[in-house]
């Protein structure tokens, strides 16, 4: 689920596990991210369609993001090797112009990149500068990777991940509201246990009760 196909076959091994993945799917996820992470939006949205034409189609918001993070990509191009702007305006008027005036949120996120164009971007505002930042890489790859699984039917996160996220959201609720908790918990996934019983997940670890796991 989240691209790692070596990773997901040494475990399924050590487990001793008949090894259940569509390799070739997963080499596409995987290279797509990979463009996205480099900044080759293009050849991104290129291998997505080869992959699957659908996705794109059927999700207007995934589709826009795609292209205004191209857009943010021949900006800072641009701004980095002070090259004309002219093929980000092209870029923003054949390929986001059309798509923006019948949605206000798409419109608000047009003319907020459109404003990286006004300021240099060591002065630029939080707000926008925010759009340089790699985290805007991240989320667009992570939300290209959920929308091919859920195309595929498949489980869009791994259980792993969203253990870790409840368990997070329990420790910061338990101390907004004023619990005593330690500043670090252990969950017992480390082999040196007094017992010697190594990764003892459902145990009471340091008198606390055990992380939740079904």
């Amino acid at each position: 689920m989240e691209g790692y196909p070596n990773a997901a076959a040494k475990f399924s091994r050590e487990a001793n596990l008949q090894p259940q993945q569509d390799e070739t799917s997963i080499r596409a996820r995987q290279e797509i991210q990979s463009f996205i992470h480099s900044g080759d939006i293009q050849a991104a949205i290129e291998t997505l369609n080869e992959l699957d034409p659908q996705i794109l189609d059927d999700d207007e918001a995934l589709h826009f993001s795609l292209l205004r993070l191209q857009l943010v990509e021949l900006i800072r191009s641009s701004s980095a090797s002070g090259d004309d702007i002219g093929p980000a305006l092209k870029f923003a008027t054949d390929q986001l112009g059309p798509r923006a005036p019948g949605n206000p949120h798409f419109l608000a996120e047009l003319e907020r990149t459109m404003a990286l164009l006004l300021f240099p971007p060591d002065k630029l505002e939080p707000q926008l500068a925010s759009l340089l930042d790699p985290d805007l890489r991240r989320d667009a790859a992570d939300s290209v990777n959920r929308a091919i699984l859920a195309k595929q039917s498949a489980r869009r996160e791994a259980a792993i991940r969203h253990l870790v996220r409840m368990r997070a959201w329990a420790e910061n609720t338990a101390r907004d509201k004023g619990l005593g908790l330690p500043d670090r918990l252990d969950i017992g996934l480390r082999g040196d246990e007094p017992d010697g019983q190594s990764g003892r997940l459902f145990g009471v670890e340091n008198g606390h009760e055990p992380m939740v796991t079904n």
